[in-house]
């Protein structure tokens, strides 16, 4: 029997991102009386949260319909887009902007500082939230449903043994679970496999994006500006682009997104990222510049095929541990978001995690990605075919009768002595 301390909630929320906090506010919302908390790794909300990010504002318009009035610390409207294949070093072909990256009427923002900026408007209404505390184990119930999480202990030496500031860990135990841990997080990693949620979808699929954050020589910069490309430095089996975004105070954060099913065994995202920024129209813009902040995330890309059942006994998934980003569109924001809302909404109404796989499989965040669910997988055939595919499912709107397959990455890998460069 353990002799832990025990806190109890009606919910308990891992992951202060903007599913968990979108679940929590809304929650708090509908009904005030529940107790919800929220869980967060990192030592502040926000701290490890790492995305330059452009977000499409209709779910915070629905979670918060005054923000406007108090936006987030960095919150810039886009002002125009712009797409490019790069073709070699030197060479840039501008393209009409696809209708997935057209941006108008959306924001630039900072996915770190917009959490920050969430989290008192969550504790306003009641949530605790406790930054710097991670959920390592999760609990269950005499009848093997999710009953909450234990806090790790802290004060632990490398060996296993206690330090002088040693403190024990507390059990959280609550009514729901809901995993808002983001892209591969533990507890979500372990739950999807012990109640075999992904038996029936395709294998997920993962991307890796590499981000900096410029303050650049004064007038360089067109603020509101968002420009995406596709093509060099990677090569045409290679899935992946970059982004520019224009910010104010004379900063750009511009980064690489690469799919892990890459071919070439000495390939390096972070080579390729250094090549990029070498490129003749990028170049002339940091150049004199230096870097403020720089990271490097996971992202989660198998999208329709590859999304798990998403509720267990006593937990549910949202946001990217669901599976849920727009890959084409680069974004998931508005998807975590929807989804938090959408998944509290369903607890208020039926005090339990049944029927919340059904209930978001058959939304409008659901919707959003059976449209383009052919796009992404399409591009394993090389760049030009992807091309071709990504025109064709976007004028029928995701209507064609097949669905492509997702691989696992690794199965696209090609041993050294095997690899011939295209």
């Amino acid at each position: 029997m353990s002799n832990r301390e025990v806190m109890e909630y009606d919910v308990v929320v891992i992951g202060a991102g903007p599913a968990g906090l979108a679940f929590a506010i809304r929650l708090k919302q509908i009904k005030p009386a529940l107790s919800v908390c929220v869980i967060e790794k990192a030592s502040a909300v926000g701290t490890q949260i790492l995305s330059g990010a452009v977000i499409e504002p209709t779910a915070l318009d629905h979670l918060l319909p005054d923000w406007r009035s108090n936006p987030p610390p960095i919150c810039l409207p886009v002002s125009h887009d712009e797409f490019w294949l790069l073709r070699d070093p030197q060479r840039a072909l501008r393209l009409p902007v696809p209708t997935q990256m057209r941006n108008r009427g959306n924001f630039i923002i900072s996915l770190g500082a917009t959490c920050a900026w969430l989290a008192p408007q969550a504790e306003a209404l009641g949530v605790d939230v406790f930054p710097g505390f991670a959920a390592t184990e999760v609990l269950f119930d005499e009848r093997a449903a999710v009953a909450g999480v234990r806090i790790g202990d802290m004060g632990v030496a490398r060996d296993g043994s206690p330090k002088p500031g040693f403190t024990q860990g507390i059990d959280i135990r609550a009514e729901l679970t809901v995993l808002a841990e983001g892209c591969r997080g533990h507890l979500s990693k372990y739950l999807i496999k012990r109640f075999k949620l992904d038996q029936n979808s395709d294998p997920q699929t993962y991307g890796i994006g590499l981000k900096e954050l410029w303050q650049v020589p004064a007038g360089r910069t067109q603020v509101g500006k968002v420009a995406h490309t596709l093509g060099w430095p990677l090569d045409p089996h290679t899935y992946g682009g970059s982004f520019l975004y224009h910010l104010d105070q004379d900063r750009i954060a511009i980064g690489l997104v690469v799919g892990l099913d890459y071919q070439d065994p000495g390939f390096s995202p972070f080579e390729a990222f250094q090549q990029l920024k070498q490129h003749s129209r990028i170049k002339p813009l940091l150049e004199g510049g230096q870097i403020l902040s720089a990271g490097t995330r996971t992202l989660v890309e198998g999208g329709y095929q590859s999304l798990p059942k998403l509720e267990m006994p006593g937990a549910v998934l949202i946001g990217d541990a669901a599976g849920l980003l727009n890959v084409p569109k680069i974004k998931g924001t508005h998807q975590a978001l929807r989804s938090g809302m959408l998944a509290a909404e369903h607890f208020t109404e039926h005090r339990s995690s049944t029927g919340w796989d059904t209930r978001l499989r058959g939304s409008a965040v659901m919707a959003e990605l059976k449209k383009v669910r052919n796009i992404r997988p399409g591009f394993k055939r090389g760049l030009r075919f992807g091309l071709v595919n990504a025109s064709w499912e976007t004028m029928t709107a995701g209507y064609s009768p097949w669905t492509l397959k997702n691989h696992a990455d690794w199965s696209a890998l090609k041993k050294l002595d095997q690899y011939r460069a295209p």
